[in-house]
């Protein structure tokens, strides 16, 4: 009888023991850099790894020396390696030099990167030149509408527009249809900045692109 109970009670402690809940450790999380300094007219690129998928998203804050920073930003996590790249360069305008630091929260877990914006002679057509450049591949504003957005705020040394635009001219100004090509390419990022403003002042010094009233 005591053998049975002995082993009665083994049956019943491993029983048990296979439905006691199981205690979860928290998913752990780390931030791999592409670099750690960037430039203006680079673009941001890093990897968020995982030990775990818990169908949580993690969320992103980027900010400076300072504290500001950026809102919350939700990357889905659907993977163990998530690269996260950056759709807009760093540009003077937006972001001041400096260090910058790369907040992120999964699931309870936390971590921090950090990287360096330094100065270079680098020169970047501003983002804001690509919704307008959109609007003339659709045929929504003019040729000469496109030419004065580009005088106005791309920097001389990178596009330069020797002539002036006013309300006489600005809808006589011709771009060869073929340039749009290169425009759609330039916004897809399949052409550098360099190459795009290459491509429009060749047209310029060439006169393929002018104004009427400078002719």
């Amino acid at each position: 009888m005591k053998t049975r109970k002995i082993i009665l009670m083994m049956i019943l402690s491993f029983s048990m023991a296979g439905t006691m809940p199981q205690a979860f450790s928290e998913p752990t999380i780390s931030i791999i850099m592409e670099k750690t300094t960037y430039t203006y007219c680079e673009k941001l690129f890093y990897t968020i790894e995982v030990s775990e998928i818990t169908g949580d998203p993690a969320v992103i804050h980027l900010k400076d020396n300072a504290g500001k920073g950026s809102s919350a930003i939700p990357i889905p996590i659907t993977k163990l390696q998530n690269p996260v790249p950056s759709l807009v360069a760093f540009q003077e305008e937006v972001f001041p030099l400096g260090k910058y630091f790369i907040d992120v929260q999964y699931s309870g877990a936390e971590t921090t990167a950090e990287f360096n914006l330094i100065d270079s002679d680098k020169i970047c057509i501003p983002e804001l030149i690509k919704p307008i450049t959109s609007n003339w591949l659709t045929g929504n504003i003019s040729d000469g509408f496109l030419i004065d957005a580009f005088q106005k705020y791309i920097d001389q040394r990178l596009i330069n527009v020797p002539f002036e635009i006013n309300e006489k001219n600005v809808y006589d100004i011709d771009i060869p249809d073929w340039v749009k090509n290169t425009g759609y390419w330039w916004i897809q990022g399949v052409v550098s900045d360099e190459e795009f403003a290459q491509c429009v002042n060749y047209l310029i010094e060439k006169d393929m692109i002018t104004s009427p009233a400078a002719s």
